[in-house]
């Protein structure tokens, strides 16, 4: 079993900056992409950004010169460093997690942090 914790969210202007951290515990032994997903009120989770197991990052287009993602293999940690935000970066922002377990991939999700921007 894993678990996927999330902090770092809050209340930032816009123009302002904001760091997510997610911290995975339980058994880590094959990971197939680690990354962030947001949902605002009304719309489906979309992707923000992911780590790929064969090498690579991808970005949503909205956010891709404005957020960096980035991990820490010996804590198990992710991060979303989010600059220049705008009112529409509003959401909750969730880490996700994909595991091979044998043929089989997993989706592991974080219970989500908060983030609102102020205009």
């Amino acid at each position: 079993q894993v678990q996927l914790v999330e902090s770092g969210g809050g209340m930032a202007q816009a123009g302002g900056s904001l760091r997510l951290s997610c911290t995975a515990s339980g058994s880590i032994f094959a990971i197939n992409v680690m990354g962030w997903y947001r949902q605002a009120p009304g719309n489906q989770r979309e992707l923000v950004a992911v780590l790929r197991h064969g090498g690579g990052v991808e970005y949503a287009d909205s956010v891709k010169d404005r957020f960096t993602i980035s991990r820490d293999n010996a804590n198990n940690a992710v991060y979303l460093q989010m600059n220049s935000l705008k009112p529409e970066d509003a959401a909750v922002y969730y880490c996700y997690q994909q595991l091979f377990w044998g043929d089989s991939t997993y989706d592991y999700w974080g219970q989500g942090t908060q983030v609102t921007v102020s205009s």
